[in-house]
């Protein structure tokens, strides 16, 4: 699924294992966007991240891999 943007505070869920993965930081590097998602649990303090390289479509963003959450897409 796409949206606008990908924002700090969004929750995407995994499509291979069904875990909610918080977006805690964007960032580009030259060419190329990323945003670094860390598990939505509990203890994610401890939690590993994950860097999830951006896919963008015209005026769209999605996470390859991982389906936006939040009902509102007027982000």
């Amino acid at each position: 699924m796409s949206v606008k943007a990908i924002l700090q505070g969004q929750v995407w869920r995994n499509d291979s294992d069904g875990l909610n993965y918080l977006v805690t930081k964007v960032y580009s590097e030259v060419f190329t966007h990323w945003a670094v998602l860390r598990q939505a649990t509990a203890d994610a303090a401890d939690a590993d991240t994950v860097r999830v390289k951006i896919a963008k479509v015209g005026d769209t963003a999605s996470l390859p891999g991982y389906t936006f959450t939040q009902e509102s897409q007027d982000f």
